[in-house]
């Protein structure tokens, strides 16, 4: 046997050394980085507008685990050509103006981020064909005052029912409403769509697409159908698009057909302060109070009682109190 190696040679005990260059705490300033925003995200890639052109870029490492979603304005570096096969490289995510979370049940603790950066809610609603859901509407518009975001009523097929009945719940909410039907003019649509960044929600089948189609004539978004048997339209929009409206009008972003809007992430004290005539009313409530219907000493009863409070607006707002805490079924 060879003795190269003894209890007294130390050559055999010491680790090799490492041969790497020392990090740098210094990190890339990134000041030739360029301003995008993310249309979509598909498996990792995301579809960046960079000035009018379409790029394709991947995430930095430095940004880890932090999530990058539709809306999200972005730096990036690297290839922004936008030709095929070219890559850039999104090293920054600015911080977002607001954020649309939803969970996927009422006691999941995980929040998922839906779109960010949109000033504007818009609920896409069927007036038939499907029939319209308003426990969704509801917990679309609680969603959206959490997030501090103007709600819009979209009423569609209006040439297959009336829209009074359903617009006759909303009234006392103060959210503002446009009724569409197939080939109508879209003016109206259009006027409350004017210089704002909308994420357009609603089930599927409900008419999203054909609207987001009619809006933006280069769109091409594929239209599905309802089942004739379930009542319940097809999934035809698989992931959020962001779109910006002819002549620089605004921008409108499509999500795939939702089925449930969990809001465990949506506080009582949230949602209150989107109603400012009755929240300056609750100031005395007891701690804890969620001012719903049954809570004891709810300074909302008193001013009911005392005929300071509308009862319509109060009975609105515990309906959305109510369908928050409620289940997942429409």
């Amino acid at each position: 046997m060879s003795n190269r190696y003894d209890e007294t040679d130390h050559e055999s005990y010491e680790r090799p050394r490492r041969r790497t260059r020392p990090r740098t705490k210094d990190r890339p300033t990134y000041d030739d980085a360029l301003d995008a925003r993310v249309i979509t995200v598909d498996r990792g890639r995301f579809t960046l507008d960079v000035d009018g052109q379409r790029v394709m870029a991947m995430k930095s490492r430095p940004l880890g685990r932090k999530g990058v979603v539709v809306g999200d304005r972005v730096r990036v570096v690297g290839d922004v050509s936008g030709r095929d096969g070219s890559l850039a490289r999104i090293v920054e995510v600015t911080e977002r103006t607001t954020v649309l979370r939803r969970t996927a049940d009422d006691d999941d603790p995980v929040e998922r981020v839906i779109v960010s950066n949109a000033d504007q809610l818009v609920v896409v609603t069927a007036l038939a064909d499907p029939e319209p859901r308003p426990r969704l509407i509801d917990r679309a518009l609680v969603a959206a005052y959490d997030a501090g975001m103007a709600p819009l009523l979209c009423l569609t097929k209006a040439d297959l029912a009336d829209p009074e009945p359903l617009l006759r719940t909303y009234r006392s909410l103060g959210v503002p409403w446009v009724v569409t039907q197939r080939g109508d003019d879209l003016s109206e649509v259009r006027a409350a769509l004017q210089g704002r960044t909308s994420v357009l929600v609603g089930h599927s089948g409900v008419g999203k697409s054909t609207l987001v189609n009619a809006l933006v004539p280069d769109a091409r978004r594929e239209v599905g159908h309802v089942n004739a048997v379930t009542g319940r339209g097809r999934h035809t929009s698989t992931s959020a698009y962001l779109l910006a409206l002819p002549d620089h009008a605004g921008w409108i972003i499509d999500t795939p057909g939702i089925r449930s809007f969990g809001l465990a992430h949506v506080q009582p004290e949230r949602l209150i302060e989107a109603f400012p005539d009755l929240d300056e009313m609750t100031e005395d409530c007891p701690r804890g109070c969620t001012h719903g219907a049954g809570e004891p000493e709810c300074e909302l009863d008193e001013a009911l009682a005392a005929g300071d409070a509308d009862p319509d607006r109060v009975e609105s707002f515990r309906r959305l109190l109510a369908a928050r805490e409620g289940g997942q079924e429409y």
